[in-house]
C-alpha cells in the first residue's frame, strides 16, 4: 500500500503517542539507534542495528630528540655528554664520532682543532675518543647543551672555571679516572677512551643530575625540498694548518653529507661506518690568542657570518646565541633556520683574514 505525505503523518504520530504509554511505570530503554535515508519519491523509515564501537588504544606518541629530530627508542631521554675528542692526525680515526648527535670542530693551539661530541640519543656507544683536554669556550659549548663536560686535564683558565663555579665535569686525571682507559694499541696521548655506559655510572656516583634541560633545534619536514640558496654539493672547509682540511660530498640518496679528511673518507673507528651530516654550520668567529702557548681565546656568544648546508644546497645567513642558549643559525630574513632530522656539523672557523677564505663550496661534485 502506497502512503502519500499527509497520511503518513498521522500514523507516525499515533505509534509515537502509543509507544510512550507503554514506556510509563516501567524504566526507560534505550532506543535503538535509527540511520534515516533521505527521501526520494516516497520518504521511508529504515531501522539498521549498529554494532557498538570496539575500544582502541591511543598509541602513545614517539619521544623525538630535540638535538637531531629523530624518534628515539629509549622512554627518556638522559643528560647529555660533552666530550672533548682529540683530533690530531695520530688520533685519527676516532671512535663513536658517527654517534654523536652534535659534532663540533674548533681551533685549539698551535693550529689544531679539538672535536666535542654531544652524546644524548646513543645510549650504547661502545668507545668514545680518543678524549683530550678543556678550554673556556669548549666547556662553555658543551655546558650549553646541559651536558656533563668529559675531558682530561686542561688549561689554568678552564680548571679555574671548574673550581670556581663547581661544574659538572668528568676529568680523566682528577676523581674521575676510574672511568676511563688507555688502548695499549696506540701511544699516550692519544690512547685515552671511554664509553658511554662507564661515563654515565661515574656521573652518577659524583651526584650528577641525571636528566636536565636540554635546549632543542627546530627541525623541518624531512620530505620538504628547499627551494631557497645556492646548489652546494661539495664543500671544503679550512683551519689554519693543511692537515686540518675538512671536505663533505653530498649523497642524494642518503640526504647527508659525507664527511672526508685531507681528501680521505673519514671513518668511525668502531663500525667503520661514514661520519655524516644532515646539516652543517660553517660559523665564522673572532679568535685571540692569550700566551705563548697559543692557548686562544674563541668568542662563542657574538654571532657573526655563516653558512648552512642541508639537501645539497647552501644557504647564507647568521650564527646567533642568547644567553642561555645554544649557538643557532639565523637566515637573512631574521628567521631561524630549520634543520633536518639527523646529526648537525658545527665548524667554528676565524673570522681573518676573512670568513670565506675559510670556506668554499661548488655546485657539483669534484671528480678525483
Amino acid at each position: 500500500m502506497t502512503m502519500n505525505r499527509s497520511s503518513f503523518r498521522p500514523l507516525y504520530a499515533l505509534i509515537l503517542t502509543a509507544a510512550m504509554l507503554s514506556a510509563c511505570g516501567q524504566e526507560q530503554a534505550t532506543p535503538a539507534p535509527v540511520r534515516v535515508v533521505a527521501p526520494t519519491a516516497q520518504p521511508q523509515l529504515t531501522e539498521v542495528p549498529q554494532p557498538s564501537p570496539s575500544p582502541t588504544a591511543t598509541p602513545a606518541p614517539a619521544l623525538v630528540s630535540g638535538l637531531t629530530g629523530l624518534p628515539v627508542a629509549e622512554g627518556t631521554l638522559p643528560r647529555p655528554l660533552a666530550v672533548m675528542i682529540n683530533n690530531a692526525p695520530a688520533a685519527r680515526p676516532q671512535s663513536g664520532i658517527s654517534e654523536a648527535d652534535i659534532l663540533y670542530e674548533v681551533l685549539a693551539e698551535g693550529g689544531i682543532t679539538r672535536l666535542i661530541g654531544i652524546f644524548q640519543s646513543h645510549e650504547g656507544v661502545v668507545k668514545i675518543g680518543p678524549i683530550r683536554s678543556i678550554r673556556p669556550y669548549l666547556l662553555d659549548i658543551g655546558e650549553s647543551y646541559g651536558g656533563v663536560t668529559v675531558h682530561a686535564g686542561g688549561s689554568p683558565d678552564a680548571y679555574a672555571i671548574l673550581q670556581r663555579e663547581k661544574k659538572a665535569d668528568m676529568d680523566e686525571i682528577g676523581r674521575a679516572g676510574a672511568y676511563f682507559w688507555r688502548d695499549k694499541e696506540r701511544k699516550a696521548p692519544h690512547n685515552l677512551y671511554s664509553n658511554a655506559a662507564k661515563l654515565r655510572e661515574g656521573a652518577a656516583k659524583l651526584g650528577y643530575a641525571g636528566s636536565v634541560k636540554v635546549p632543542a633545534l627546530l627541525f623541518n619536514d624531512p620530505d620538504y625540498i628547499p627551494v631557497e640558496g645556492n646548489p652546494a654539493l661539495e664543500l671544503s672547509v679550512s683551519f689554519l694548518l693543511k692537515s686540518y682540511t675538512v671536505g663533505y660530498k653530498y649523497n642524494a640518496e642518503q640526504r647527508t653529507y659525507a664527511r672526508w679528511v685531507n681528501g680521505k673518507p673519514y671513518l668511525d673507528l668502531n663500525n667503520d661506518s661514514p661520519v655524516e651530516a644532515a646539516n652543517i654550520i660553517v660559523m665564522g668567529s673572532d679568535h685571540k690568542v692569550l700566551d705563548d702557548v697559543g692557548r686562544l681565546k674563541v668568542d662563542t656568544e657574538l654571532g657573526g657570518e655563516a653558512l648552512l648546508f642541508q639537501r645539497g644546497v647552501s644557504v647564507s645567513g647568521k650564527w646567533s646565541r642568547s644567553p642561555g642558549d645554544i649557538i643557532r643559525f639565523v637566515k637573512e630574513d631574521g628567521k631561524e633556520a630549520l634543520m633536518y632530522p639527523g646529526v648537525t656539523h658545527i665548524l667554528i672557523v676565524p673570522n681573518s683574514p676573512s670568513f670565506s677564505s675559510h670556506v668554499e663550496y661548488v655546485p657539483a661534485p669534484v671528480s678525483n
